[in-house]
């Protein structure tokens, strides 16, 4: 996909940390090429986290962060800090920025490496396994000679980490940063396909896409369009249809159907027209392997059994839009939930970056598919919810088990399907 048309989940997702006036934002604009993010004398000029898109080649699309300075101060720098922390749940590379003229007099007094700030800030980092440089900017402000000194410096305290000078005034360095970001970027190869090792050359998918009053107009929706690229680039056949023309279709390719994957909130009646000796599962479930846990889900949704009256459930959802009058996550769910168990329930609602940190006040959290997320984040949610001990399921597995279908939703997936398979025996 092109720089415009890929995701932004999908986007490799590079985070720049570091002071107030350290220079975040211009080495932001010196390697965009373009005076994207605003640059001030005056310390906190970026007070929330500013999200640029760009392309570096042979990475090809990228999403460049910007986050408010790490040393911010007081009751709302405190917070601007919080936000910047938070980026690191989607971060693939991390880039602490660093003024090396402000830097290299603290060297000379104290004798000493980095400063606290910086360490802590790398203390985090490291303690997520995430690659990053250390880059020290505004080096036309001093002689080559010290420059070199201070990142030998560096670089004997920990070799394995890059340091890089640069001037985002004279672009000296912008190259070569781009080079180590390069060396430092995670292998694209590993990256879990959405369907496509699911299915060989020439196999025949059909798709299940309602096209109804929450339909966007005049376009598919994301997770719909992923999938039949997905299709498409594993040489297998993409066909396209709604649940009223499902069984006709069906008919029609009689005996060479590979795969049916549907809107989840067709589960129901997609499930009764689909017949057994053809793969059933959903664009969510889909997702719940692609970008989450998909056994973690799958475990999670067992929860719903033993929810009791006053329980609170969150549903989360990772992007935000305008609600419709049955929307899915604020009217459907909370429905099926109420006629699957019975229980007169506490629902609150969650979307777009803010999932809360506390979870303990919840006996279960839905989330939605999070094909706006990037896999980082979807997978630290999930994380964070079994860190906490709280049950977490997404939409598809969830209306797949209240209609009594999971395990065929899931039999593609040979792992889950013996997992699930395990537990009736039980």
């Amino acid at each position: 996909m092109s720089l415009n048309t890929t995701p932004q989940g999908d986007r490799i997702q590079i985070a720049l940390f570091g002071k107030r006036n350290a220079g975040k934002s211009s080495v932001i604009n010196a390697m965009t090429g373009q005076p994207l993010a605003i640059v001030s004398d005056v310390k906190g000029t970026t007070t929330d986290p500013v999200s640029k898109a760009m392309e570096i080649l042979p990475l090809g699309p990228c999403m460049l962060i910007d986050t408010p300075g790490i040393d911010d101060e007081g009751e709302l720098g405190s917070k601007r800090v919080e936000k910047a922390m938070q980026v690191l749940n989607k971060t693939d590379i991390a880039l602490v920025v660093i003024d090396i003229t402000t830097l290299t007099q603290e060297i000379l007094a104290t004798k000493r490496g980095l400063p606290e700030k910086e360490l802590e800030i790398i203390q985090l980092i490291e303690e997520k396994k995430l690659p990053y440089i250390i880059v020290l900017n505004q080096a036309d402000r001093m002689e080559d000679v010290l420059s070199e000194d201070i990142r030998n410096r560096l670089t004997a305290k920990n070799p394995s980490v890059p340091v890089n000078v640069i001037s985002t005034t004279t672009k000296k360095g912008m190259e070569e940063l781009k080079d180590t970001l390069i060396a430092q970027a995670p292998d694209a190869d590993l990256k879990l396909h959405i369907i496509g090792d699911l299915i060989t050359a020439g196999d025949i998918v059909v798709l299940v896409v309602p096209v109804d009053s929450a339909a966007p107009k005049g376009r598919l929706i994301m997770p719909q369009q992923q999938v039949i690229r997905d299709i498409l680039d594993n040489q297998a056949v993409a066909v396209v249809t709604q649940v009223p023309e499902l069984a006709a279709t069906l008919q029609n390719l009689s005996g060479k159907v590979k795969m049916v994957v549907t809107d989840s909130q067709a589960f129901k009646e997609v499930s009764a027209i689909v017949p057994e000796d053809i793969l059933l599962t959903s664009f969510s479930i889909l997702f719940a392997r692609h970008k989450g846990n998909l056994k973690k889900l799958v475990e999670g949704v067992t929860a719903t059994d033993r929810l009791k009256d006053g329980d609170c459930v969150l549903i989360a959802e990772g992007c935000t839009h305008r609600r419709q009058c049955d929307d899915i996550g604020t009217v459907k769910i909370p429905r099926w939930l109420k006629e699957y168990t019975g229980k007169e329930l506490k629902i609150e609602t969650c979307s777009g970056t803010h999932f809360p940190a506390d979870l303990s006040p919840y006996q279960l959290v839905i989330h939605c598919g999070g094909c706006t997320l990037h896999e980082k984040e979807m997978k630290h949610r999930i994380f964070r919810a079994n860190e906490q001990n709280v049950p977490i399921v997404n939409y598809g597995i969830f209306i797949a088990y209240v209609n009594g279908i999971l395990a065929r939703s899931v039999e593609v997936f040979d792992d889950v399907y013996a997992l699930i398979s395990e537990k009736k025996k039980q």
